[in-house]
């Protein structure tokens, strides 16, 4: 199945993305408004691995503080430095590419990059949503390694890693991020597609487009439970956020943001409490786990239906709080534990909803 972008479908795409992104992956309007610029009057073709055979298809995005993206832009030669790079690397010419993560601002910068280098797009990522962490790419839960990659930042610099395992590269992505500009471009090995598509979750990009496009047709002041079923989820509460507390963890020398939200339903009164890390984690409704990661919880402003991002929600704000079912590539039992709440550090088994 081939799924093609055109001008007017990018809101619903940037929208989607957002949605997948579960309160994090980054701010993707920035990156709408340059793929906007990028696509014009042209179109853009996602096909599905068996529709490409024999590209050689590196996973591709942006790796490091997100939110310094806004304060260091990009210079333009992020992407085909790293591609490049890990190319000359592995003596493989890279022929297409495919998302990290198809969730916030990594579920569209690949689509510039294509633009940018002329090559196709495979549908479909390894994550399925957003994520925070190296070691939850669905290649290294499927034992496939991450290196070599090329890393690739707005000064110009270009380091290639291999040779690590994943946890190995997370210390050296943080590391050359933290002392460069805070964010880089990461690319993954030139891989045959047969390959690259079996442990990645395909046609995450045109969920996202579906989830976008159901989003859209959505009128403001509609009822929470109408805009749960529109988008295919499960409403858990409507009503004003009345905390948000936010604070720093230590693990292994980096620092993770943690927090929670808690939201009082207007109609119930029953406490709709959200714990944080970059994304929404877990969702407790008076006090009993209801929902959890893998699945999308999604924070939607009350009177536009905009998603919230974990990082700009604020007490006072007037929400929705709707959950949708995850990538049904994490269902597995050996592939849960790495993104159960466990998996964050919170002592709570998966609470899943029905695969859609």
């Amino acid at each position: 199945m081939t799924t093609v972008i055109r001008e007017r479908d990018l809101e619903a795409l940037v929208v989607g993305v957002t949605l997948l992104g579960s309160g994090g992956g980054g701010d993707t309007g920035a990156f709408g408004r340059m793929l906007r610029r990028r696509l014009g009057a042209g179109e853009l073709v996602l096909g599905d691995a068996a529709d490409v055979p024999g590209v050689s298809v590196s996973p591709i995005g942006v790796v490091g503080a997100t939110s310094v993206l806004m304060e260091k832009l990009p210079g333009g030669g992020e992407f085909d430095a790293a591609v490049r790079a890990v190319s000359r690397w592995t003596g493989i010419e890279v022929t297409g590419l495919m998302p990290l993560e198809a969730g916030g601002l990594n579920g569209l910068t690949p689509l510039i990059a294509a633009l940018d280098l002329g090559l196709p797009v495979v549908d479909a990522d390894l994550m399925g949503r957003a994520l925070p962490r190296l070691d939850q790419f669905s290649w290294a839960v499927a034992g496939r390694s991450l290196t070599p990659c090329a890393l690739s930042e707005p000064s110009g610099q270009v380091v290639v890693v291999d040779n690590v395992d994943a946890a190995g590269l997370e210390r050296a992505v943080r590391s050359f991020v933290a002392h460069t500009g805070g964010w880089a471009v990461l690319a993954l090995a030139p891989t045959p597609v047969e390959a690259a598509a079996e442990d990645a979750v395909r046609g995450s990009l045109t969920r996202a487009l579906a989830l976008g496009r159901a989003h859209a047709q959505l009128e403001p002041g509609s009822a929470p439970a109408d805009v749960a079923a529109g988008l295919g989820g499960r409403m858990l509460g409507s009503g004003r956020v009345e905390e948000v507390g936010r604070h720093l963890i230590a693990d292994g020398g980096a620092a993770f943001g943690r927090g929670s939200v808690c939201v009082v339903d207007a109609a119930t009164r029953a406490v709709v409490r959200i714990e944080t890390e970059n994304e929404y984690l877990l969702a407790l409704v008076d006090g009993r786990p209801v929902v959890t990661t893998p699945d999308l919880l999604c924070v939607l402003d009350r009177r536009t239906l905009q998603p919230l991002a974990v990082d700009a929600i604020r007490t006072g704000d007037e929400v929705v709080v709707v959950a949708l079912p995850g990538p049904t590539w994490w269902r597995r039992p050996d592939r849960l534990p790495h993104v159960s709440p466990q998996a964050f550090g919170l002592t709570c088994p998966p609470q899943l909803l029905e695969a859609s």
